[in-house]
């Protein structure tokens, strides 16, 4: 299952290990879903999370990075007419829609579904929630 992750999702990941957005990132560390992105985007996942104000480790950090680059999927996404409330969101409906992927997300206002042309956009409650049933599903 492909999946894009919104850098919010990694920054809380990081911040508080025990809730939904760390154990979707789980999922990625340990290969049950694949990470899609472009170089934009990790552009933005290396700005965002070497900011001092969160002081993450910053060798775990770059392998972190290392890591999503070298296990996940890169993409060229072809721009959309699109508008969001953030003009630095389109980039990770571009790459879901180019990868028909999730978007994971912890700003769900972001992303108006009427500007996602089709992409499913999640919280990472609802996106374990219906991992919990997909595996379920494939345990049947």
């Amino acid at each position: 299952m492909k999946i894009v992750v919104d850098t919010n999702v990694l920054v809380s990941a990081l911040l508080s290990p025990f809730r939904a957005p760390a154990r979707v990132l789980d999922l990625v560390l340990v290969g049950e879903v694949q990470p899609v992105f472009d170089d934009r985007m990790m552009a933005e996942y290396r700005e965002v999370l070497h900011r001092p104000k969160f002081a993450f480790d910053q060798r775990y950090v770059d392998d972190l990075l290392t890591y999503l680059e070298l296990t996940g999927q890169p993409v060229l996404a072809l721009p959309l007419p699109i508008s969001l409330p953030d003009v630095n969101d389109v980039m990770f409906v571009e790459v879901a829609a180019a990868t028909k992927a999730l978007l994971i997300t912890g700003n769900l206002r972001h992303f108006p579904p009427d500007q996602c042309v089709g992409v499913q956009i999640l919280s990472p409650g609802e996106f374990l929630d219906g991992w919990q049933r997909f595996v379920a599903a494939r345990q049947d």
